[in-house]
């Protein structure tokens, strides 16, 4: 069979229905639903984790500086930091040396919140990795990180 994939040097997928990057995409779809289902339970959405996790990290970042980091616009950044800022989470202030620039600070119900998700996200990776000993894990998470490897290679390029 020729290749008909639209992308030059990559060869057809296998006729299965579920290859290994539909069981894949099947996995991360169910991970995202529950792992949203929890942190809902402890009054997160979507994409607030990420934001408590960098924060935690280094309290008093600019709003631009996190939206780099996580790779979101600084638009979509704006809305997530004024929606937590509303749920008490967290509190912009002025720079000190520059009134224009807005920094971002976990308040106490940040780090209440912060810690009750990441209670719930280890109840979401003992639900995941049930059944899988210590060896089956090191062996996935070493998958894993070479897939990301070849993906993040492949997105640098194509943002260059």
């Amino acid at each position: 069979m020729a290749d008909s994939n639209p992308i030059p040097g990559i060869p057809d997928p296998p006729p299965e229905p579920e290859t290994i990057d539909y069981l894949l995409a099947q996995v991360c779809r169910l991970h995202r639903e529950r792992a949203g289902t929890i942190l809902e339970a402890v009054g997160l959405f979507r994409g607030q984790p990420p934001v408590l996790m960098r924060l935690h990290e280094a309290d008093g970042q600019t709003q631009g500086d996190l939206a780099a980091r996580l790779r979101v616009a600084p638009a979509t950044m704006t809305k997530m930091i004024q929606r937590m800022e509303r749920a008490g989470f967290v509190q912009r202030r002025p720079d000190a040396a520059d009134q224009r620039i807005s920094r971002v600070y976990l308040t106490d119900a940040g780090r209440a919140v912060r810690a009750e998700m990441m209670r719930a996200l280890g109840t979401l990776e003992a639900e995941t990795f049930a059944g899988l000993d210590n060896e089956e894990r090191a062996q996935l998470r070493g998958f894993l990180e070479r897939l990301r490897a070849n993906l993040r290679g492949v997105v640098d390029e194509s943002m260059e």
